[in-house]
């Protein structure tokens, strides 16, 4: 029995389906067709085997390479041809092959010398073909076409667009450039079906294409994307946004919970380690990492199109596209294209817009600043938040009163504060929930791996926003103590770490920019703090926390007196903290005098406040100049290589994820009841 069965099963592994006959015929370079003119037609009615054609041509040497090269060209000519048929499954099956084939080769090309475009069609044929695919789909995107073929469509596109591993030095996108491709995507997204099965890829290739070249000449999607105006356009290409990243928070608000029984340091052990150090922490990272396409595409729009931001705070009300498989896949699976799967995700379920789920998700993704990729992740996010900030109706949707939203805000364990202390905010405008994630960012990365770069962002967009309020005379009504104590406390942790930060980074530039933020309160506070009360709490806070200013100013004056790299920057710091130490020594003699002829050691806060508010005639500022001054964000040339490597990530991503989104489309045929 046992070799009977050992005997099937070898008889079964010998068997070989058709088109995978064909296939090593194709690749061995034999005449495939043997004068049977309907070969072709047959062969486009047998179903691809996409992995197989992967497989093959990896496992091929440079010499089987070109010796199949005519038969290869000879395959994706008639892939292309196929298209030209009235055959729905002919033409599934051409474009699945295509892509198969493309991806094979652009695969094989990053490991060897070949050129992908000579070898494919020849340079002679390079213009027709290529044109004659780029209106294939264009036809088959705009018209009324089964849902396979349009995704099959953006399947290849996305294959040319990834397959060099350096998107500025892929000259094919020239062509994609040239062709109204643009439009076809701006119509997918206006219709709520399409933009459900095809939004991923079409904001996908949209960013991709706009980072093409992006500064080195004129690009047309730069310039389309910067000046479409189609609102219902934009919306859809929000709710796509959207619609991934509240699968990712909705995903991580279920593990919180499951987590929520198990034992303190159990809890601090999986949630940490799970996060980001464990194999579920690595595809946790995978998650984080899926989604910077469309953080980047996020970016983009609010960076180049002044229309977009109407839509960031805009209840969002159909369900725009499937959640990201990289959201929704066990750390065992295979990630698949997003548009394989089914939209399950209904963001209808609680009042929600752009805004609200972009800052649950930074919420989550700043709790890893460890890696390199995780600060990039922040990084980006913080440059979106910087641009909000920047644009004037950007900043009235956010101080808008009758515009509030309760929203889920994510903490980092930490051993000084319970495990699982989530803050969910109060229905509030969206500039304070804002306020409370960068002062959990403030207070949750002091660590000897200090992220500078994500501190200076982090003052910047608090900066931005003081200034919105200032101009336009807004009183917030915010809870500012709890900022000014994060800024007081990241001054004392500079303090504490000056030896070690001191000898990696400026710890100075930081420090200026912290004080000038407290600076900014002292001089136009009255301009925006809620109440006179409000101002009496700044001044109660800076002489409760004096020894850290007196020390950060001895810090100054030391470095002020030497010769080191950071001599200007200390002088700078200590001219900015002129105000602070005026306060502290206008008022601690009067402390001391008032505790004296009240016969008390430790006076209350309630005292202090009332011996402030008494002596605020007395104390002499000095006006400083510029505080409500900021430089505009630029992208170039400043970040300009941070934009390049996410680019050449987010493609290295693209193409992994190629193989599996193609596997898919196994089913194919199911779609066409003739067949």
């Amino acid at each position: 029995m046992t070799t009977r069965k050992r005997s099937g099963s070898v008889s079964k592994r010998q068997f070989k389906e058709k088109v995978v006959q064909i296939y090593e015929c194709l690749l061995k370079g034999d005449d495939v067709s043997h004068h049977n003119e309907l070969f072709w037609d047959e062969f486009f009615l047998l179903k691809p085997k996409v992995v197989t054609i992967e497989s093959e041509i990896q496992k091929m040497s440079l010499e089987q390479l070109q010796n199949a090269k005519q038969n290869i060209s000879l395959l994706y000519s008639r892939c292309i041809e196929v298209l030209d048929q009235q055959h729905n499954i002919r033409i599934s099956y051409g474009l699945l092959t295509l892509c198969a084939l493309l991806h094979a080769i652009f695969k094989k090309a990053l490991d060897s010398q070949i050129d992908v475009i000579e070898f494919l069609s020849g340079f002679d044929n390079l213009v027709s073909n290529t044109q004659k695919l780029l209106n294939f789909c264009h036809i088959y995107l705009e018209g009324e076409f089964p849902d396979t073929v349009k995704s099959l469509c953006l399947k290849v596109i996305l294959i040319v667009i990834s397959g060099v591993e350096a998107i500025n030095q892929n000259s094919l996108i020239e062509y994609i450039m040239l062709s109204p491709l643009f439009d076809c995507l701006v119509k997918l997204l206006c219709d709520v079906s399409t933009r459900q099965r095809h939004g991923y890829d079409v904001v996908l290739i949209t960013t991709l294409l706009v980072n093409y070249r992006k500064y080195d000449a004129t690009n047309p999607y730069v310039v389309k994307l910067s000046i479409l105006d189609d609102e219902i356009a934009l919306n859809g290409y929000g709710q796509v946004i959207t619609s991934s990243l509240s699968e990712f928070c909705s995903q991580y608000n279920i593990e919180q919970v499951e987590n929520q029984n198990t034992s303190w340091f159990s809890s601090l052990t999986n949630m940490v380690g799970n996060m980001f150090i464990s194999e579920e922490g690595g595809f946790r990272m995978q998650q984080v990492r899926a989604n910077n396409a469309l953080l980047l595409a996020f970016y983009e729009a609010i960076h180049l199109n002044r229309n977009f931001i109407t839509t960031l705070a805009q209840t969002q009300t159909d369900a725009s596209s499937p959640p990201s498989p990289n959201n929704t896949l066990s750390s065992m699976q295979d990630i698949p294209d997003l548009s394989a799967v089914s939209a399950t995700f209904d963001i209808t379920t609680q009042p929600s817009n752009l805004l609200v789920t972009f800052f649950q998700y930074c919420s989550i993704v700043m709790q890893d600043t460890k890696t390199e990729a995780g600060t990039n992740t922040v990084k980006l996010c913080f440059l979106i938040l910087g641009c909000i900030t920047e644009d004037q109706y950007a900043n009235s949707l956010m101080h808008d009163v009758s515009l509030t939203f309760k929203v889920r805000l994510h903490r980092l364990p930490m051993r000084h504060r319970k495990l699982l202390s989530d803050k969910t905010t109060s229905s509030q405008p969206l500039v304070s929930t804002l306020l409370d994630l960068l002062v959990e960012f403030i207070l949750s990365h002091m660590m000897k791996k200090f992220p500078m770069e994500l501190y200076i962002l982090c003052i910047g967009i608090i900066l931005r926003i003081l200034c919105y309020q200032k101009k336009c005379r807004i009183r917030l009504n915010y809870v500012w103590k709890e900022l000014w104590t994060a800024l007081i406390s990241l001054l004392r942790f500079i303090l504490q770490n000056e030896n070690y930060l001191g000898k990696k980074m400026n710890i100075f530039d930081l420090s200026i920019k912290v004080v000038n933020i407290l600076n900014f309160f002292i001089t136009y506070g009255d301009n925006f703090l809620p109440t006179p009360g409000s101002y009496d709490e700044l001044y109660y806070e800076v002489i409760r926390m004096h020894q850290v200013f007196d020390n950060i100013y001895l810090m100054g004056l030391r470095y002020s007196m030497g010769d080191g790299d950071f001599k200007e920057d200390a002088l700078k710091l200590n001219n900015a903290l002129f105000n602070v130490r005026a306060i502290i020594k206008h008022f601690n003699p009067k402390i001391e005098q008032w505790l004296v002829s009240a016969n008390l050691s430790t006076p209350t806060e309630e005292q202090i406040l009332d011996i402030v508010k008494k002596n605020y005639e007395s104390l002499t500022l000095k006006l400083q100049d510029f505080l409500d001054h900021y430089e505009r964000y630029s992208e170039k040339p400043r970040y300009t290589p941070f934009f390049l490597n996410m680019v050449k990530n987010i493609l290295c991503d693209t193409r992994s994820n190629i193989s599996c989104s193609l596997s898919s489309f196994s089913n194919v045929s199911t779609e066409y009841s003739n067949v």
